[in-house]
């Protein structure tokens, strides 16, 4: 009996033994693969200005001063990041031409909510502005800096004004 043990153990050795080893087959190379490795080189235009704001549902903006270049092709994006709706606390931003008055802008705005609280007439006050958003939206307009100088833009939602204002500084 113990014969049989050792003779079945051996065959059984010898069966892995055999079975395990032997020629082993060229695997072709596996391609690497690496995800997020490779950046796309962004072209930059001196001639182009990327400017990115945010206002809140505190009422305020995160910039208080945007530069650019005079003659400068300006693309400007609002991004309202609180969760309130454009009816409650909607945002947008409106650069003012220079002389305009901040306030008196902002009190006709007020008036005009069919109109985005843009005052019907006041299109010669203006440089640019953006459309009228609400919480969690984002918005981009086009344009081209003006001459050198100082102007003012604000939100001209009702009331924003008094907290949401800053400079639009042209070099």
């Amino acid at each position: 009996m113990k014969t049989i043990k050792y003779l079945f153990t051996g065959v059984l050795a010898a069966t892995f033994l055999f079975s395990c080893g032997g020629d082993k087959k060229k695997e072709a190379p596996k391609e690497k693969i690496k995800l997020g490795t490779k950046k796309e080189e962004k072209k930059v235009d001196d001639n182009v200005a990327n400017l990115v704001i945010a206002g809140n549902d505190a009422m305020q903006f995160d910039k208080k001063e945007l530069r650019v270049k005079a003659g400068q092709k300006v693309i400007l994006t609002l991004r309202h990041t609180g969760k309130m709706d454009v009816n409650v606390m909607g945002h947008n931003l409106v650069i003012l031409k220079q002389g305009v008055n901040l306030t008196a802008f902002g009190n006709k705005a007020a008036t005009a909510r069919d109109n985005g609280y843009i005052p019907a007439g006041a299109e010669g006050d203006i440089i640019a502005n953006t459309k009228l958003i609400g919480g969690g939206q984002t918005t981009s307009i086009e344009f081209d800096a003006p001459a050198a100088g100082t102007y003012d833009f604000l939100c001209s939602f009702p009331g924003h004004y008094a907290l949401m204002k800053g400079k639009f500084i042209v070099e």
